[in-house]
Parts: structure tokens; sequence; C-alpha cells
């Protein structure tokens, strides 16, 4: 069965009833579920459940909920989630392209695949592809919650069949496709009937483009594509090719003048000196090339001097419009060289990584005007001088920023606010959200001890049933997460569970561990910082960046990275961004764990030793 298309358009439909989806970068599938046989047909026909095990495993948990609505035609997107809005189609082409069953296999459990389903085409045997949009949106609803998926797309949600929700608001689509940096927007009339194998205008996608100001440097006379780049150090910067969306004409005129002005060739290649400035469309910038893209127009008003490679990387972040980003060229760092405009495509890069973790937190900043080579300070009271979108909350007459979204984000990124430090607990509550173990060894030559504790602890907690996470401090030790339902800890609670395993690893290895808070007399061991996890306390949020001369990132790590091998200086925020872009964030699962975590358990169970 071959699926309906979407129409491209680069303009929103100005009349109708339209109805607006997230598009998700992934491979397009229909699910063909008898009680006999489940497949997942491809675009050209190919059953693509073999490379995905992790969804054969997870139709198989549910099957027992199916077995009444079968057979079922569903309609959806395979992915990889990145955040709720966006996945990663780089990976998924990796996953797709793999050949060995045993690689298969343990790809599907570091970074499982979600179908995320937004039609559906027959249920109970019935087809429902002439029944409208709404309609059919409206059974499949239905049978979401029927079954228990999620209502809508979350990358750590352990149920991998997951539902697309649809908006009514175009501007409200527009603006979750642009801050979480998705595909776009797909539009469907309300009223429309599905149509196999057809491309139909009543379905219509909008990416979510991005611009960049380059120059064309060559054309290939056999494939007709055209070569741009931009200037980066005084050399020519090569950004890929496109041909695309090009009209007649201007492909004519294009042709003609390079072929009369060419410099030389190379094969089918005439090769031109920067002159000809055009405007392309592109969705991102992956592996040194643009993705999919799409000429837009021939900039007459540019000279090649103007299209350079900081502009375009300035331009690729896509930071949100109410915030200008003064000074991009300033040094920040020299060790791991850095300007203020790599730190701030650092914070629009990994963004969506951390704000869960920001938000709804009183914050406390350290700001550092000159980078690493000026004075420091800690700033807690909202600026008079903020915009009116910057939230904040009054705890004991201090009034606190509170970062909730990307704007925020990118507004303090741009006050040079490096270090982001949040307390255990949300504005307003007196309930702990997560206990954090702070592992402090004497120095970063140390950091093995921190590995060590660590380890053991891991251990502990994998007894104890309890979900936890590890990630670096991002300067000489680590930390160990243990999330907490909202609402229902104290810390009172917490510091009785924090003081017992603080106890039991100096008792473990009174050579290798302490608690004592006094520098002077921890004799070389690491420091199990309990004391710091208690009201009124702060820790430095994950993924925020550090303060120091290494411009290092509080990283959160995969528990089996934990190795001998394992260094804080791995992690800059280069090859963080790396690392977020190749495997899944080690944090994914981290908010669903919450009201999973047994932890009234484990204290009943310890009652009589804590």
């Amino acid at each position: 069965m071959r699926p309906m298309l979407p129409t491209l358009t680069f303009d929103p439909p100005q009349s109708g009833n339209w109805l607006y989806e997230i598009k998700y970068d992934g491979y397009r599938g229909i699910l063909e579920w008898t009680e006999q046989e489940v497949h997942l047909w491809s675009r050209n026909g190919k059953d693509m459940l073999p490379q995905f095990p992790e969804l054969i495993s997870f139709l198989d948990t549910i099957s027992h909920k199916v077995k009444e609505h079968l057979p079922l035609l569903l309609d959806g997107e395979l992915v990889m989630l990145e955040n709720p809005f966006k996945a990663n189609f780089s990976k998924l082409q990796q996953r797709g392209r793999m050949r060995s069953k045993e690689k298969v296999l343990l790809e599907s459990r570091k970074w499982p695949c979600q179908f995320l389903i937004f039609d559906l085409l027959s249920c109970k045997g019935k087809s429902l592809s002439s029944s409208s949009y709404l309609q059919r949106k409206s059974v499949l609803f239905n049978l979401v919650q029927s079954i228990g998926l999620p209502e809508s797309p979350a990358q750590g949600d352990d149920l991998l069949f997951q539902y697309i929700p649809f908006s009514r608001s175009f501007e409200e689509s527009l603006h979750n496709a642009k801050e979480f940096d998705s595909e776009g927007i797909v539009a469907k009339q309300a009223e429309s009937q599905w149509l196999e194998g057809k491309r139909s205008a009543e379905w219509q996608k909008i990416k979510n483009w991005k611009t960049v100001s380059c120059f064309i440097t060559a054309m290939d006379g056999e494939n007709g594509y055209f070569y741009v780049g931009v200037w980066k150090d005084g050399s020519i910067f090569p950004l890929g090719q496109f041909l695309f969306s090009l009209d007649s004409d201007t492909k004519n005129a294009l042709k003609t003048t390079i072929r009369e002005n060419h410099i030389g060739r190379d094969g089918s290649k005439y090769m031109v000196n920067p002159g000809i400035c055009v405007d392309i469309h592109y969705l991102e910038w992956t592996d040194n090339q643009l993705r999919e893209p799409h000429f837009k127009c021939l900039r007459f008003d540019l000279h090649p001097d103007d299209c350079t490679f900081e502009k375009f990387l300035f331009n690729e972040a896509a930071f949100p419009a109410e915030i200008e980003i003064t000074h991009p060229e300033k040094v920040l760092w020299t060790k791991n060289y850095a300007t203020k405009l790599d730190y701030a495509r650092y914070l629009r890069k990994a963004a969506h990584f951390m704000l869960p973790f920001l938000k709804n937190r009183s914050l406390t900043v350290i700001r550092s005007p000159h980078g690493v080579f000026g004075e420091s300070f800690y700033q807690k009271n909202k600026p008079e001088t903020s915009p009116g979108f910057i939230e904040s909350y009054v705890i004991d007459d201090i009034d606190y920023i509170v970062c909730n979204d990307l704007k925020s984000l990118i507004w303090l990124g741009n006050q040079l606010a490096i270090e982001f430090h949040i307390p255990f607990h949300t504005v307003g509550s007196k309930y702990v959200s997560e206990i954090v173990f702070d592992l402090d060894p004497p120095d970063r030559s140390h950091f093995h001890l921190a590995v060590y504790a660590a380890t053991i602890l891991k251990q502990v907690l994998d007894e104890l049933t309890l979900f936890s996470f590890v990630k670096l401090s991002g300067n000489k030790g680590l930390q160990v997460y243990i999330p907490l339902p909202e609402g229902r800890f104290t810390w009172e609670d917490t510091r009785r569970f924090t003081s017992f395993i603080a106890g039991f690893l100096v008792r473990y290895d009174p050579n290798s561990f302490t608690t004592e808070r006094l520098k002077k007399n921890r004799g070389g061991r690491l420091y199990v910082d309990f004391v710091q996890h208690a009201e009124g306390k702060t820790i430095i949020a994950p993924y925020s960046v550090r303060n120091n001369e290494d411009g290092l990132v509080a990283a959160p790590i995969h528990w089996d990275e934990l190795t001998e091998d394992l260094s804080p200086v791995q992690f800059t925020m280069e090859s963080v961004l790396e690392r977020l872009s190749k495997m899944k964030d080690p944090f994914a699962r981290y908010f669903q764990c919450k009201n999973k975590q047994p932890f009234g358990q484990v204290l009943e169970r310890l009652g009589h030793q804590i």
C-alpha cells in the first residue's frame, strides 16, 4: 500500500479549515497488523520491522490490548527522537543501512526508535480512508487511549508507539517547529480523505527552512548541479550543491554565465571565481553538507565578501528573533578555543536537553563578562533591565530568574551567564525533586576515585531497584542522580537516605572515601558530598558549561561509559554536541522515570537501618 503524500509549499495555506501536525524527519511507514502477522511497509513496499527489533518486542507487549481492534492499518513515521518535536534522520539512516543482525540489535538497545502514528486507515478490518481526517483522528485518539500509548511524542518513553496530535493554530505549530528545530509542519484539510498513492494539495508540508547567503563556485555540466561556498579564514569553504526550485530561466542564465566566465575545468565541472551570490534554503547542516538545499533567489545586492562562514554559523543556529547576540567574535576561552558565538550556538543546540532541568527552578548563574580572562560573579536577582519575557520567582526577598524557554536561555547566554546552578526542587514546592550525590575527588588527577565511587553506588542503587543517572560535574568529579516523583518526599526523607548511602560508601572503603567537610582532613580521599543535597543548596545543571579554563561541560553520560579511560577533559562544548548528534541523550528517560521510582518502598525496606 502506497501512502498519501503532501505537497511541498513555501507558504502556509490562506483559506480553508486546516489542522496542523509537526513533521518528523524519518521513514514513512504503514503498519499492517492482522491476527496472523504484522508488517511495517515502507514507501517502496519493503517490510522495515526486521531492521528495528525493538518495535517487534514492543508490539509483543501490547498485542493483548490490540487484539480486539485487529486487523489494523496505521499510518505514521518511523523516527529516532531527539526531543518531542525533532527526530535525528542521520542516525536513522545509519540504522537502516546496517546489515549485521548483532549490530542492529545492539544499536536498538542503545537508541530505540519510535513509530509515531498520525492516521488510522482501517480498524477491525473496516476501512476509514473515505472518512474525514478529523473523524479518523478522533477514532485513532480513542484507540491510542484504550491501548495506553503516549498521547504525544516523548523521546524517553519506553512505549515506542506514540501519537502525533494536531493543532488548530498555525502560529503555535510554527513556534514549536522553530523552537525545537524540527523538520517543519504538515497542514491537513479537516475534511480530507486518505488517498492511496496520491500527492494531494489537501495535505501540504511547510518545511522549517534555514537560509544561507553564499556564492557559486562551480557547475556540473552533466547533472546541472551548482556548487556553493562561503569565505572562511581567507579560503573558500564548500557548503555543498543545489538544483531544486530553480526556474528554467534562472537556471539557463546561470549556465550561460558560468560557461562564459569559467576559470578552469575539473572533469564535467566548470569552476568560477566567487561572483554570483545566491540565497539557499536548507533544512540542516550535517557532515559539512547542506541537507535538502533549495534555491531561493539571486542576491545581486550582495558582494561575495559578505558571504562568510561566521554569518553562516550565526544564521544556522536560528536564534530566537527577540535576541541579539552582541559581540559574537569575543573570545571566551583559549585552551579549547571558543568565541561568544560558539558559546551561544552551544546553548542553542543543547537547549532542549538542558531546559527541562531548568524549568520552574530558581536560577543562580555565574556570569563572566570577559570570559576566562576577567572576573566572574554570582547573580541571583533578576536584573531590572531584563526583557519582559524573562520569568522570575521571589524567595526570601530575592527575585530569582526562572528559565523556562529558549529565548530566556539565549538571553542569559548573551549576558555571558556561563554556569547555571539549580536547587533540588521546583519553585513554590517544599518537596524534593531528585537526590544527587556529588562525588568530589581532591583534584582532576584523582578522577578515577569518582569513577570507582560511582560504580559502587550504581551497584547499590540497582540492588535497591532505583533508577539512577550519572553526569560529569564539568570540573573534576561525578554526580549521581536519583529522580523522584514530584510532591511526595521531604528533605528529612532524602537526608536519611543520603546519609545512609554516604556512610555505606565510607564503610565500604574508608581509605578511598570520606564525608569529612574540611579539605585539609580528607587525606587525598574522595569527598562524598551528601550535605550539599539540602534545601537552599544548588548544583550545576546538566549540560551547563563550567567557568574553568577548559570550558568543560557538566555532561550526562551513559553508565557503560564509566571506565578507567573516562576523563572530564573529553567533554568540551564541541564534543558534547557531537555526542548528542550520534547517541541517545543519557538523561532521555529521566523525567519518565520519576513516577515509576520506588523510593517509598526503599525507605520502608531500609527503615530499620536508617
